[in-house]
């Protein structure tokens, strides 16, 4: 093997002379071949051996269960991502949940198995300010240092900043030092779970590069693996298209690519003015209140619905001679008020009689609408967008539960065959 290797090398020293000199094709063709042969072989040796591993069929009862840290969103080993308009809550509520892993309480309906180590970055806020919202989370909630136990840990990029890709040109950097660095400290701390807060203050890539945010994005998934941790990114969504009402996962700002890369997504909207009108809540502050969706959770089934918050107010009681004291906002779980909440079933049963004694079609357009009978019956007026809500919601909350159905029929007036509602099980 040595003197085939050794022939090859003088077989490409003769070859390289004769490239600085003239050369013709002939009786030393012999010699360039073993050139091209002896540069192939050690091409081959310096990549890495690829091999299909079998599945080995396994007793599932062996195979070690996901291991969620929080709910069902935040897992060990994986990045998940949140996703928020600015100024709606996000931090807010994110702080909160570290609080309830640090401590091991129930602050927001997601119960905590164990006491969590969480690790906080805020990319743009200064420590200060991190720290106002968890003590006013604190005060809020009763949570003594005692409870937290050291189990919390913040940063502020301001003063330790994070930045794991750079783009040099045409050329994505990864810094992989850094990402050494960062699993280090999480291995040393043993931290369960890092909160990156935003996105966009750990990188300096396009966001509308799909391929550099996806690189991004799965370093951070490498960081949650050689960790065994796990990885929050906290991300803005786009501007508002002309018309839409409320926010998906698919509304990340940027590419898609980061929604793609995540296990698990989630995306905050505020309360409408329609949800505000059935909670009875006045439109000024419906500001204070949001609703958390799953967007994407291809490790769980879809939530049933929707988890809803409230932003307390919370005084700090810093007050000095020159400056007047903080109030900020800390995130409580709410409950939006359930559409039959405030009806009784005297209510829905002269809702029936009244279907009964006329004919009301399914269309919301028709002139003879069934949300007009219903209207009559509860006192709400069908030409005010709040009250047409909720009479829309009503309808398909009763005809789902079979006390209205729908049935085939003819509009007299119009001349023209229609979806009738008429009564189903009555009450």
């Amino acid at each position: 093997m040595t003197a085939s290797i050794n022939a090859n090398l003088q077989a490409l020293e003769r070859a390289q002379s004769r490239s600085r000199g003239s050369f013709s094709p002939g009786r030393d063709d012999d010699e360039v071949v073993a050139f091209e042969r002896f540069a192939a072989e050690r091409q081959a040796d310096a990549l890495p051996r690829i091999m299909a591993t079998p599945f080995v069929y396994r007793d599932p009862r062996t195979i070690p269960p996901r291991r969620w840290l929080y709910g069902r969103h935040f897992i060990r080993r994986y990045a998940t991502a949140t996703i928020a308009p600015g100024g709606l809550g996000k931090s807010s509520l994110e702080l909160v949940e570290a609080l309830a892993m640090a401590t091991g309480r129930n602050l927001l309906g997601a119960p905590v198995k164990e006491p969590l180590r969480i690790w906080y970055w805020n990319g743009e806020d200064p420590r200060e300010e991190v720290e106002r919202r968890l003590m006013a989370a604190c005060l809020h909630y009763g949570i003594t240092a005692e409870e937290i136990g050291g189990r919390l840990f913040i940063d502020s990029g301001r003063e330790t900043p994070i930045r794991i890709a750079i783009r040099q040109r045409d050329a994505i950097m990864i810094a992989q030092p850094l990402i050494d660095a960062l699993i280090a400290e999480i291995r040393e701390r043993q931290i369960d779970l890092i909160i990156i807060d935003p996105f966009v203050s750990c990188h300096d890539v396009p966001e509308n590069d799909n391929g550099a945010v996806d690189r991004v994005t799965k370093a951070w998934a490498g960081i949650a693996e050689a960790a065994n941790c796990g990885v929050e990114l906290v991300h803005h969504v786009r501007k508002a298209s002309n018309g839409q009402a409320a926010y998906s996962v698919e509304d990340a700002r940027g590419g898609s690519a980061m929604i793609g890369a995540v296990r698990s997504a989630r995306v905050l909207n505020g309360m409408s003015p329609e949800e505000a009108s059935q909670a009875g809540i006045e439109t000024e502050h419906r500001r204070r209140y949001f609703r958390v969706d799953d967007g994407k959770a291809n490790m769980q089934p879809p939530s049933d619905g929707a988890a809803w918050h409230h932003l307390v107010s919370v005084e700090l009681g810093n007050e000095t001679a020159d400056a007047p004291g903080d109030w900020v906002g800390v995130v409580t779980e709410w409950s939006l008020p359930a559409l039959s909440d405030a009806l009784s079933p005297g209510d829905l049963r002269k809702v029936q009689e009244a279907i009964d004694g006329g004919t009301w079609a399914d269309n919301s357009q028709s002139k003879i609408w069934a949300g007009k009978a219903v209207a009559e019956v509860l006192g709400l007026d069908p030409a005010d967008k709040g009250a047409r809500g909720q009479i829309t919601r009503l309808l398909t909350l009763w005809k789902r539960n079979g006390t209205l159905k729908t049935k085939p029929g003819r509009d007299t007036r119009a001349g023209r065959d229609i979806t009738l509602i008429v009564v189903g099980e009555r009450v």
